[in-house]
């Protein structure tokens, strides 16, 4: 779908026939028998890609900047796997989602992280504080300043302390498992990633944030009112895109 028109040393001119080329093609080979058609690092790139949730500039440049210098030959690759690359070039992170297309039935290829409704709602705070504050260069907060916001979801029957333990799982998931927010200095304040900003977009926000002011604003006395506030999972995460699809009980 997309031509890879690099020609420099050691790598391929994706566009021109590969198999009538047999040395541009052993020139990327990395073992006996290998057929790869980009070269190493662009194939470590693919990897971390795929692996998900996202490739981060900052953490890994390296692999920025082999993605950067073989994005066409790596959305290729990511093409036959029904995959597509989204790239912020300037919060230098990258990730893949599933192809959305109305011309056939696209599988769904990427690993999915079940979301309950903490951790959905921790999301949408993470989000709304990273907008807010995103002006001003990088949003660090404090763990007890996102607590406090989801605090109104903690239901009349439920123990102040177990529910510190959710807020606490929640926000390790955030960290260590969807990676949206990291350690700043001290260990309960964390960077909120600019990742956050493309991972959720706006009509998911709009979606989901009305509902949740709406139980918010309900204080329901039952954590089943909620659909979910107890442990039942709200959504998927399909490799680093929130697709919010389940509906929550009215």
């Amino acid at each position: 779908m997309t031509d890879f028109t690099r020609a420099t040393a050691g790598e391929l001119r994706y566009g021109s026939d590969v198999s009538s080329d047999p040395d541009a093609a052993s020139s990327l080979a990395l073992w006996p028998g290998d057929t790869g058609v980009i070269g190493e690092q662009a194939r470590r790139a693919l990897l971390e890609l795929i692996k998900g949730p996202y490739l981060s500039g900052v953490n890994a440049p390296a692999l920025w900047s082999a993605l950067l210098s073989d994005e066409a030959g790596i959305r290729s690759r990511l093409h036959e796997l029904f995959l597509e690359l989204v790239i912020d070039r300037v919060g230098e992170f990258a990730f893949v989602r599933n192809v959305s297309t109305t011309e056939l039935k696209v599988p769904s290829a990427v690993r999915t992280a079940a979301l309950t409704f903490l951790d959905t709602a921790m999301l949408l705070v993470l989000r709304q504080m990273l907008l807010a504050g995103e002006g001003d260069g990088r949003v660090i907060v404090g763990q007890e300043e996102v607590f406090e916001q989801l605090r109104v979801y903690r239901t009349e029957d439920r123990d102040e302390s177990d529910f510190n333990k959710r807020l606490n799982s929640t926000w390790l998931k955030m960290k260590n498992t969807l990676r949206v927010i990291h350690q700043a200095g001290a260990e309960d304040r964390a960077e909120i990633s600019p990742v956050l900003r493309l991972i959720v977009g706006a009509e998911q926000i709009a979606a989901l944030g009305g509902e949740y002011r709406r139980i918010a604003e309900r204080r329901p006395a039952h954590p089943s009112d909620v659909g979910g506030v107890d442990d039942a999972e709200v959504d998927d995460v399909d490799g680093a895109a929130l697709d919010p699809t389940e509906e929550m009980t009215p």
